[in-house]
């Protein structure tokens, strides 16, 4: 139990550390307030208690402190999560000269341990942690102006990914189940394949001539495929469906379903649903650029068009699904200050706004040159077609161009809100100075201007890719408190909640009397998002907003 009263203090930052005893400490971070220790039982009460002055809860992971407190009924409003924000500290060419920058790895860079009980919950492992107090000073003293929101809005990230989890994506077994059975057949016995598939593969089999064909195997599949005439050099989709035979269509088919057996099939829905709900794992900054990728072999960040049909909202509720449309083109014209294409997005479709400014000549074209820009597509359509993108909008081109070719020079980059990338292999070094070696063959300088290029291409995508995460972060973040002011107090799951993220689009759950609430705080949650990346910069992030009963009505 506390060791005295909690007095209300008015605490800007509180830090919590879990001790080598099993006991919490709670210190006051420069503000009033006396540091004490509490047992693990007591720590949700006294931090409900503390929450209603406001801090900023500093802690070394979120996925560690959060869900024991959900789990208690406690919402904590924000947070300093160290060990994401030392991730970004440690490599951002803003903080590069800093001291923590510089130091050598120590326990802070290492992920923090979480037990995972078989029943699903989260509790606070046993582990001793290191002083929090202490990294959030370093800290401090390694952020500087500029970076403050990218740290706040991970930080942000964290709580939403745990809320997220602990309220879920609504989800009928039932309907899942009977989508299943009408796509592939019956469930079959264990290592065998569902009726639908066998009857395609018999198709495939009777076409190739390959009575005994196994076309789960690569290997196998290409050596039929080629005995049969068709020399392709792998066995994918894309290369596939170039391809003119007979056996190509059930083929393709066969493939179709296989996905949807092994990646959300039966086994997936026992594994990954329970209790009506779809408890995803993500991971906030899991990939470099700063997108959430997801664990626990769910495949949040994947969910296809198929099995949507599944995600349905509750008795008497609504799901609002909302995306950006257009995202990474108009995170470009803002981050470039290219007025010329920001205006070109006003009217709602950006390429439809390229072609009215007369940089090429149809909506197609438009966004061809937009993906090869930001991808370095350099030849075929999108290369013919670069040289009038330019003319057009020489701000927006000339960012991810400088992007390029400092990534070509093996250097960082940098998005809006400060995370940079990393920079290239040793390998990849290597091969760079032997390549400008007295000496070196044109063999080793084709290979490594190849490696250039395509490390350039990385960082093209970086400053712009990364950015639109910041914006997503944002969004998330101000839809998150919107959602809550529109709650008056009732629990996460009582009142409009997110249930799901992926990439630029969001789907929350609400009673179905607060449809029109919702929807506009969904919209006014991306203007302020834009308007902190890119002040008054006029950039307009249009939404698709859904009110459905089922995510597969709204696309």
């Amino acid at each position: 139990m506390p060791t005295g009263p909690v007095r209300q203090t008015g605490l800007v930052h509180v830090a919590l550390a879990s001790d080598s005893d099993g006991s919490i400490t709670i210190t006051p971070i420069g503000g009033p307030g006396e540091k004490q220790s509490v047992t693990r039982a007591a720590l949700p009460a006294v931090v409900a208690i503390l929450e209603a002055q406001h801090p900023r809860w500093v802690w070394d992971d979120t996925s560690r402190w959060y869900p024991p407190l959900l789990t208690a009924g406690v919402r904590v409003e924000r947070c300093v999560d160290l060990r994401l924000c030392r991730a970004i500290l440690r490599n951002s060419e803003l903080t590069s000269g800093s001291v923590l920058a510089r130091s050598e790895p120590d326990d802070w860079d290492r992920p923090a341990a979480v037990d995972r009980p078989s029943d699903g919950l989260f509790v606070l492992d046993d582990q001793s942690t290191p002083d929090p107090v202490a990294e959030f000073a370093r800290q401090q003293d390694a952020a500087v102006p500029g970076i403050g929101l990218l740290l706040a809005a991970e930080s942000a990230g964290s709580l939403i990914a745990a809320e997220m989890r602990h309220a879920g994506l609504p989800w009928r077994a039932d309907l899942h189940d009977a989508l299943l059975t009408r796509t592939l057949g019956s469930r079959p016995a264990q290592g065998a394949r569902p009726a639908i598939m066998e009857s395609v593969l018999g198709d495939i089999r009777r076409e190739l001539a390959a009575p005994n064909l196994n076309p789960d195997s690569p290997v196998e599949l290409l050596k039929v495929l080629r005995n049969a005439g068709i020399m392709v050099a792998s066995t994918g989709k894309w290369e596939l469906e170039k391809v003119t035979h007979p056996a190509i269509r059930p083929l393709l088919e066969y493939k179709k379903l296989a996905r949807l057996l092994s990646a959300n099939g039966w086994q997936w829905l026992e594994a990954n649903i329970q209790d009506g709900r779809f408890r995803p794992e993500y991971v906030v900054g899991g990939v470099v650029t700063g997108r959430w990728a997801s664990t626990g072999g769910g495949g949040a960040l994947q969910l296809p068009k198929q099995v949507r049909g599944a995600v349905v909202a509750d008795p008497g509720w609504k799901l609002v699904v909302a995306d950006a449309a257009q995202l990474e083109p108009r995170i470009l014209a803002g981050m470039a200050g290219d007025r010329g294409m920001v205006e070109a997005g006003t009217a709602g479709d950006l390429y439809a706004g390229i072609v009215a400014r007369g940089a090429v000549k149809t909506r197609d074209e438009a966004k061809v040159a937009m993906l090869g820009a930001m991808y370095g597509a350099t030849t075929g359509e999108s290369g013919r077609l670069m040289p009038a993108l330019t003319r057009a909008f020489p701000r927006a081109i000339g960012l991810v161009e400088q992007a390029a070719r400092a990534g070509e020079r093996g250097e960082k980059v940098s998005t809006r809100l400060g995370r940079s990338s990393p920079l290239p292999s040793d390998e990849w070094r290597d091969l760079q100075s032997s390549a400008s070696a007295d000496g070196s063959t044109e063999a080793t300088r084709s290979r490594a201007r190849s490696e250039a290029r395509s490390w350039g291409r990385f960082t093209r995508n970086f400053v712009v890719q990364g950015t639109a995460a910041e914006w997503a972060l944002c969004w998330m973040a101000s839809l998150r408190r919107n959602l809550h002011e529109l709650s008056e107090g009732s629990w996460i799951t009582r009142s409009a909640h997110l249930v799901f993220f992926m990439h630029d689009e969001v789907v929350i759950h609400f009673p179905e009397e607060q449809a029109d609430a919702v929807a506009e705080a969904v919209r006014a949650a991306a203007a302020e998002a834009g308007r902190l990346l890119f002040g008054e910069m006029p950039v307009g992030f249009p939404l698709t907003v859904a009110i459905v009963d089922s995510y597969a009505e709204a696309k």
